[in-house]
């Protein structure tokens, strides 16, 4: 008699639990994977439109548009031939705890990062992205952060807990150093004579080339071990609707993506994808252009491995 497991299609919804389909292993620091995804489900930091706590659920349902093509054009490699992912479902706190959850986001972190895992969280509004700092600085040191948004989260006029504050705080207790950090995308406000990033904002980025913009990352970043998170809203609301505090004038998909399948090479060692909220999306446009551009970092991390395995295989043949 057939099972379930007889059934394999996986262009089908049913089942589609991990990202991407991948397995689910609530003990992701005693598996043998070589990176982990988590969702964190917080939004207590949101100033504009809730809801980015359901984030991380629309991003895995959209994610199997992307799970049945392998290998995923234009990439030349099999993913999961080169990188095992696993999925550890959504990071737990109590409700409305917003201080239990971002030590418990720090913890979780540290304890992955000690098993010599490599992350992929999806949020979650964009405070999440603090504790997991405070994690990767203190196993990796000092980080240049690469930043995708519409807002530079600078401000210095919020409250303790606030998804527009992180990249002030960061730079104080030492998590990042400004002077090797970029942001892309930017159309608001901030002070250009104080701000301590390189700011590649809106309406440059729409005019430069992805090339273009590859070549100041790289420039900015240096050799540093790089951390990179990506807003939703940093896409024109075009392309990215469900979101908290959408604003006009952002990149295509099309241009973020050619970005990001560039920087293959960086010493990426971690990033984070936020901002989704599915109750303002249309036609999962949002949540499918989080999970394509997860899917696009994956890519990265697994090209990385792959180039420093056939350096260590030409090294090993001298």
């Amino acid at each position: 008699m057939a099972t379930l497991a007889d059934f394999t299609d996986y262009s089908l919804y049913a089942n589609a639990f991990g990202f991407m389909r991948r397995p689910l292993d609530w003990q992701p620091a005693q598996s043998n994977a070589d990176l982990v995804i988590t969702g964190l489900p917080f939004d207590l930091a949101t100033s504009g439109r809730s809801g980015s706590r359901m984030g991380p659920g629309a991003i895995r349902q959209a994610s199997v548009h992307l799970a049945w093509e392998e290998p995923r054009w234009p990439w030349q490699f099999s993913l999961f031939e080169q990188l095992n992912v696993i999925d550890a479902g959504d990071l737990v706190f109590d409700t409305g705890d917003a201080t239990q959850f971002t030590q418990r986001v720090e913890d979780y972190s540290r304890a992955l990062l000690s098993a010599n895992k490599l992350q992929l969280s999806f949020g979650g509004d964009h405070f999440v992205t603090l504790p997991l700092l405070r994690a990767h600085a203190a196993h990796h040191g000092k980080l240049a952060l690469v930043h995708f948004d519409a807002h530079t989260d600078t401000y210095s006029h919020g409250s303790r807990y606030d998804h527009g504050t992180m990249f002030y705080h960061a730079p104080k207790e030492g998590l990042i150093d400004p002077a090797h950090s970029i942001q892309i995308g930017i159309r608001t406000a901030y002070e250009q004579s104080q701000h301590p990033f390189q700011v590649i904002d809106g309406a440059k980025a729409n005019d430069m080339s992805a090339n273009e913009i590859v070549r100041e990352i790289r420039a900015r970043v240096g050799s540093l071990p790089v951390y990179l998170t990506f807003d939703i809203d940093c896409l024109d609301p075009a392309f990215a609707p469900g979101t908290g505090t959408p604003v006009c004038g952002g990149l295509s998909s099309h241009k973020a993506l050619c970005i990001l399948r560039q920087l293959v090479g960086l010493n990426l060692i971690g990033m984070d994808v936020v901002e989704v909220a599915p109750a303002y999306d249309h036609s999962e446009l949002t949540a499918l252009a989080a999970a394509t551009i997860g899917c696009e970092l994956l890519h990265i991390i697994a090209a990385n491995r792959m180039a420093d395995q056939s350096l260590a295989e030409s090294a090993s043949d001298l």
